[in-house]
């Protein structure tokens, strides 16, 4: 969980959150050098007054936004509430992600090619019907446009985990416990690293993370 670890580090967190549940097992990882504060609520619209915090994190609230005009207000509050010079950071998952992840999981039939493709590759609007939740997937450009359309400055974007996520193991099968190669994960992570900014590989990664500021004044 990010908050506690962002907690340990020594900041002062506010985890916001619409869904209790979530709240709950945050709280739970909290403790005496990792506590936090939580608040169940909305990210389109915060309860923190003008230029409050240092830095705003949205990890999750961009992809859970199916609209254009929603993900725009939480843009614009995280704006709001940022200081001066502020620091925004925004994750969202890559619209080549379904495609991807289906191809690693050996799952990528015609059917599959046919639903991906009249779908969340076309639209970016990812089905609930389908597994995951309702979402959005962005197109690299596409969640930089939205930063700079939000009048964040600056906006540079980064691959969370590159291309090496590919070679990863995907979902656990109940029948085998196959322990995680930590070999191959230290081996994605520094290929992360080398190509976290390498235009060409962005959509590659599962996830993005987009980081801008406010500016001045």
């Amino acid at each position: 969980m990010y908050a506690a670890w962002l907690a340990e580090e020594g900041y002062d967190v506010k985890l916001l959150d619409p869904v209790p549940a979530v709240l709950e097992h945050a709280a739970a990882t909290a403790g005496p050098e990792r506590s936090f504060e939580t608040e169940l609520g909305d990210a389109r619209q915060l309860h923190e007054p003008d230029e409050s915090a240092a830095a705003v994190l949205l990890l999750g609230p961009l992809y859970h936004l199916p609209d254009r005009d929603d993900r725009h207000q939480a843009l614009l509050e995280a704006r709001r509430v940022v200081r001066p010079n502020g620091l925004v950071a925004a994750s969202g998952i890559s619209r080549f992600a379904v495609l991807l992840d289906a191809m690693r999981m050996g799952r990528l039939d015609e059917a599959a090619v046919e639903r991906t493709s009249q779908g969340s590759l076309a639209t970016g609007r990812h089905d609930a019907r389908l597994g995951f939740t309702t979402a959005y997937f962005h197109l690299p450009e596409e969640l930089r446009d939205e930063l700079v359309g939000a009048q964040l400055e600056g906006v540079q974007l980064k691959a969370i985990e590159g291309p090496g996520w590919l070679l990863l193991p995907g979902e656990p099968d109940p029948d085998h416990d196959m322990p995680v190669d930590a070999e191959l994960v230290a081996a994605a992570a520094r290929c992360a690293a080398v190509v976290e900014t390498e235009p060409t590989l962005l959509g590659a990664s599962a996830h993005l993370l987009a980081v801008g500021h406010r500016g001045e004044g």
